[in-house]
């Protein structure tokens, strides 16, 4: 009497995939096997390993998958892995050598990077995560430089651009320089303050060398610059620095840098500096003040109504003068550089040293206690200011050559900064 029994064959089922088999598959084996069929055949029949076929016979149906559990160096240590791959941002190759060193553990860079995978994931979002911080009128102003190339006269000039946002109102103010030293981050500063009509409680900054001297990453710590220090007690805000490493920390300002840069300042050609200047300030009013933001949806110049009234009052000060006292040698040129430029002094004072003290737009050079040299401050690069008087009794200039020996007096203590603080107001 023949029995036939209705199978359908996994053909397309690899020898190894055991776990494809279901549970009327291995109903059926157990038919079979009944009727005489041996696991070699049946084996055939649906496609997978001998084995499989006598394990299901032995356990009599059905049975999970019993993987070898193999035994890892890192068993136990999942907590402190975690901890460190964190701390590290992800780098295993770290991660291996604190195992090595704290755990005696030597894997291959390879184990160690399987193992943290199941991480990086996590690690991913947590870096693109941004909480939203809003500011109430006042608080808070970001400032940041970038930088970009720009056409002026014909030449494609590098150019830094100096942006300050107020948190609250969006409304931002634009400056733009040759250079990004500290002296443009206190006249961008204080260009804000002016243009805004007031001072708000702080200003989030980047981690700039010119301001901020160190900033640990891991405990928060931040010292800030001795100067920024007096600038800020000047006009009275507290200067506050964004996480190192985490620019969108200040994003607001961050967009703006863009947004200059992209809108503002791209594809335009200007035939000078001051054209330049013009546009960015036209710009600023009539586009940038004027424009539904796209996150508060009103245009900043309108939010800025209820901004203005909680600013501090600027109550009269004077800008800070960016006071700077320096020491130079007078070159066989008849001139002392500072910032790549060169200021003409009298000749007669080649070899010596001299004191320069840049403060309101000046350049003012000293030499004996006496002022030798009064020049205004270039803000070009690698120009030469020249005075005619300087060069009088010089061979080839106009007038005979003075032969008699000049006698100078020899040199007095140099004056000390707190003389200045009456130029510039307040204590350093």
């Amino acid at each position: 009497m023949a029995i036939e029994i209705s199978v359908q064959p996994a053909l397309s089922r690899t020898v190894q995939d055991e776990t494809m088999l279901q549970a009327e598959e291995v109903a059926a084996m157990l038919r079979l096997h009944a009727n005489g069929w041996g696991a070699k055949r049946i084996a055939k029949e649906f496609g997978c390993a001998r084995n499989t076929v006598r394990r299901y016979l032995r356990e009599g149906g059905m049975v999970a998958y019993r993987g070898c559990i193999r035994a890892s160096a890192l068993d136990g240590l999942d907590d402190w892995l975690r901890e460190r791959f964190f701390r590290h941002d992800g780098n295993a190759d770290v991660i291996r050598q604190e195992l090595a060193h704290e755990h005696r553990i030597v894997l291959s860079l390879r184990t160690v990077e399987r193992r943290v995978q199941v991480w990086r994931r996590e690690l991913k979002a947590q870096k693109r995560a941004t909480v939203r911080f809003e500011t109430p009128p006042g608080r808070q102003l970001q400032i940041d430089f970038g930088d970009t190339k720009v056409s002026i006269g014909g030449l494609r000039v590098r150019i830094y651009v100096f942006v300050a946002t107020l948190g609250y109102s969006r409304r931002i103010f634009i400056r733009v320089s040759q250079r990004q030293r500290q002296a443009d981050w206190f006249e961008g500063i204080e260009g804000a303050f002016l243009r805004f009509g007031g001072i708000p409680v702080e200003v989030l900054l980047d981690n700039a060398k010119p301001l901020v001297e160190h900033h640990d990453a891991v405990t928060r710590e931040v010292r800030f610059n001795t100067r920024l220090h007096a600038f800020a007690q000047y006009w009275g805000f507290r200067p506050l620095a964004c996480a190192p490493y985490r620019a969108r920390t200040k994003g607001k300002d961050e967009r703006g840098v863009g947004y200059v840069k992209k809108n503002a300042i791209a594809g335009r050609r200007f035939e000078s500096w001051a054209e330049f200047e013009a546009h960015l300030d036209q710009w600023t009013r009539e586009v940038a003040d004027q424009r539904d933001h796209g996150t508060t949806g009103v245009k900043p110049a309108e939010r800025f109504a209820a901004e203005a009234d909680a600013l501090r009052p600027l109550s009269g000060r004077a800008p800070f003068g960016q006071l700077r006292d320096l020491i130079r040698k007078v070159q066989a040129d008849c001139a002392v550089d500072l910032d790549t430029n060169s200021y003409s002094v009298p000749w007669r004072l080649i070899g010596e040293s001299v004191q320069v003290v840049v403060i309101g737009g000046r350049v003012i050079v000293r030499h004996a206690g006496q002022v030798v040299a009064d020049h205004a401050l270039c803000l070009g690069r690698r120009q030469r200011i020249v005075d005619r008087e300087h060069f009088v009794g010089v061979a080839g200039f106009e007038g005979a050559v003075h032969a008699e020996r000049i006698e100078i007096e020899p040199a007095v203590l140099l004056r000390p900064l707190a003389e200045y603080e009456a130029v510039v107001g307040g204590g350093w």
